[in-house]
């Protein structure tokens, strides 16, 4: 099992949102960066577990766990020209974009804000916490996760 971090603006989609949704599972649609489509589509297993992280909020940080439940698969969003993710160079039969599911496990009791992880030296290397680092889908280590389960007062596990 792999660990990840997925970003959302939560005025957009929060993790409240996806605890609301049907069996508290949603797609993770529109992601156009190439290297979070490539992790999409061909490093997140089912099984694996996921941050879900609030950005470009006040306070930003890590509001719950998820878990990839649908691996990496076409993301419809590009074929459809009324929607705001449409890509005309993405084809249903050679799809350049990618989404995989995402099912809510659990909400932190209270958000992990980015100024605490900042504060925590063993989470330095995080790719989250690297100058420049906007990728909406990240890596997450073993350690980090662990680290970051215990700042927010869960267990880790499913």
């Amino acid at each position: 099992m792999r660990y990840w971090l997925v970003k959302s603006e939560p005025d957009v989609f929060s993790f409240d949102d996806l605890e609301k949704a049907p069996k508290k599972t949603t797609h993770w649609d529109g992601v156009r960066n190439y290297q979070a489509r490539n992790t999409m589509r061909d490093d997140m297993k089912k099984g694996d577990l996921v941050f879900f992280y609030h950005s470009s909020a006040d306070p930003t940080g890590i509001a719950g766990i998820c878990e990839v439940v649908k691996e990496g698969y076409p993301d419809h969003t590009a074929f459809d020209p009324e929607d705001s993710h449409y890509d005309e160079k993405s084809k249903k039969d050679a799809p350049t974009w990618y989404m995989v599911d995402l099912k809510a496990v659990r909400a932190f009791p209270q958000l992990v804000t980015l100024a605490e992880l900042k504060g925590v030296k063993s989470l330095a290397k995080m790719t989250l916490l690297q100058r420049g680092s906007r990728l909406s889908v990240q890596p997450v280590s073993e350690s980090e996760w662990e680290t970051i389960c215990a700042l927010a007062g869960v267990s880790g596990a499913k």
